[in-house]
């Protein structure tokens, strides 16, 4: 009798943590469906990895060195890549999530989630669904209300973090520090800040938040 042979999902993983990304390898490699094709660090590693190999779907964190895993998702899209993005996440911050969301991220989940949760969040955005588990879609839920309200800058709650740490003089690297964040996603926050607020610097930012009673 013939055999039948079966397409497995080809994965990519990337943590910049050894130690959780051998766990969730390890968890990959068990399934029989899948065909670990790469391993990387850092973010700007993992970006050149998913161009060069072209897996169905990337197992990403949310915070790494480089490049953040929404970075990287935006990259994707703009590349015009099929691959399908898995994003894992210590913190399940409201806007992070929306931003995600937004770039086109296929699942979110948190890092405590179990190697079978993460696998077979895997293979459902194989087959073209979006995962987006009841803790996270809680957040993005109150993440779009607190966006639609008129007439007041819909700033997240770490958005209002990061607004005053920086009206208390500290740099992007130290409010990082501060709140468990890379300087590049402080970064990010900053300039969506400068956005709503209308203002082009730190200085304006603080300012502004003043007068709309912001920083109360």
């Amino acid at each position: 009798m013939a055999k039948h042979d079966f397409q497995r999902t080809t994965v990519l993983v990337a943590d910049d943590h050894p130690l959780y990304r051998e766990a969730v390898v390890r968890a990959v490699r068990a399934r029989p469906d899948f065909e670990l094709v790469g391993e990387a660090g850092d973010g700007r590693e993992a970006l050149e990895a998913i161009r060069a190999d072209r897996p169905d779907v990337a197992v990403l964190d949310v915070e790494m060195p480089s490049l953040r895993g929404v970075d990287i998702v935006e990259a994707l899209q703009r590349d015009g890549l099929a691959t399908r993005v898995v994003l894992l996440s210590a913190h399940l911050d409201s806007d992070t999530v929306y931003e995600a969301v937004a770039g086109g991220v296929a699942a979110y989940l948190s890092k405590s989630a179990p190697g079978e949760r993460i696998c077979d969040a895997i293979a459902a955005v194989a087959r073209g669904e979006v995962v987006l588990p009841a803790e996270v879609q809680a957040g993005l839920a109150s993440e779009i209300r607190l966006r639609s309200e008129p007439g007041r800058p819909a700033l997240s709650p770490r958005e209002q973090e990061v607004l005053h740490l920086i009206a208390e003089g500290l740099s992007a690297p130290a409010v990082g520090r501060e709140l468990h964040l890379s300087t590049a996603t402080v970064k990010s926050h900053l300039k969506t800040l400068y956005e709503k607020l209308g203002v082009n610097d730190r200085a304006a930012a603080v300012a502004e938040a003043m007068r709309r009673g912001l920083l109360e």
